[in-house]
């Protein structure tokens, strides 16, 4: 009766440690013993076998491990059976390498459109335990996770969609191959990034309303500079739409004399946008104003003047009282 290693409880061996993770051409080592009596204790495998023994403990050692399938298993004759317990192997290769796409696309992104961007991985095992990261910049934004059992090296490819708008002009997209092992396997897990692709997006010009106001007030004789700025991808032509002139400028004078409605016109080869402005003109009063303030500062001037002079007058006046003519003793007594 031989029992098998789903039966490894019942099997009277132990294995130090009980599975490996083993680098593709690396080198692994093994220990399987026992703590009862028996009649031979061994390894079978297609690569480093060992000869049965009576020692309590046996040793598979394999200095370059480079058969993918390998399933050693440690076996002892023991109470009239032979029981196995096998060791599970876990061979890894890194990817050689990792890159990143655009599918069937060249050149600028269109804002709004959907793109598709496409990660190789190539020669790469276990792909059971292999996860295709996606990043923008340093945010995660997708995984891949692939559930194949094969053991050998395979080439696999991860997809993502994209959907850019403005904010992702400039944005840099990567992705990463990692290999999660297990805790038997390398910590931190093994990581293969691709090189970053930088995507440019292009997009319809935005007409800045903050320094264009949708009503824009004229007084009679002063002029007004209007400026129309846009954001946009290439970068926007500014024109200005007065009655059936095209003026390429992105400031505009406006008099009296200017249209009511006047348009902003921002144009590149992703679209157009369009913002209307209405000219309100307004009477100046600001020289009548001023007029009627002259005017009667002048009345109040000429009202003070004219109570200074009379007061002066009166003050005047009161200094000339008649008096009579000062006489001495000796001229008086003389003429008589």
């Amino acid at each position: 009766m031989c029992l098998t290693g789903t039966h490894a409880d019942e099997c009277p061996v132990q294995l130090n440690p009980q599975s490996v993770v083993v680098k593709y051409g690396g080198s692994v080592s093994v220990n399987c013993s026992t703590y009862v009596p028996h009649k031979g204790m061994g390894w079978e495998s297609s690569e480093g076998g060992v000869p049965m023994t009576r020692d309590s403990l046996t040793t598979w050692r394999v200095s370059e491990l480079r058969e993918w399938g390998i399933e050693p298993m440690c076996f002892i004759n023991y109470n009239k059976e032979q029981c196995t317990v096998n060791l599970p192997v876990t061979i890894y290769k890194t990817p050689d390498s990792v890159s990143i796409s655009t599918v069937n696309h060249n050149g600028p992104m269109m804002e709004g459109n959907q793109y598709e961007l496409q990660c190789d991985v190539l020669n790469v095992a276990p792909v059971q335990n292999l996860t295709v990261n996606w990043y923008k910049g340093k945010t995660l934004v997708d995984q891949t996770i692939f559930t194949d059992t094969i053991k050998t090296p395979v080439n696999k490819t991860s997809k993502l969609l994209i959907r850019p708008d403005r904010a992702d002009d400039g944005a840099q997209y990567w992705c990463e191959a990692k290999l999660e092992l297990g805790e038997e396997g390398p910590q931190p897990p093994l990581t293969a990034p691709s090189d970053a692709l930088s995507i440019t997006v292009y997009f319809k010009p935005i007409i800045n309303e903050t320094k264009l106001p949708s009503i824009v007030p004229v007084f009679r004789g002063y002029p007004v500079v209007i400026v129309c700025e846009a954001e946009g991808k290439p970068e926007p032509t500014i024109s200005w739409s007065v009655n059936t002139n095209n003026i390429v400028s992105e400031t505009l004078t406006i008099t009296e004399s200017t249209p009511e409605d006047l348009f902003c016109i921002a144009n590149n080869s992703v679209g157009i946008t369009t913002r209307r402005v209405k000219v309100s003109i307004q009477e100046n009063y600001v020289p009548i104003i001023v007029g009627i303030i002259v005017a009667v500062v002048l009345v109040i001037a000429v009202i003070f003047v004219y109570i200074y002079c009379i007061n002066y007058k009166k003050n005047r006046m009161g200094h000339y009282n008649l008096r009579k003519p000062r006489t001495h003793n000796g001229l008086l007594a003389q003429s008589l």
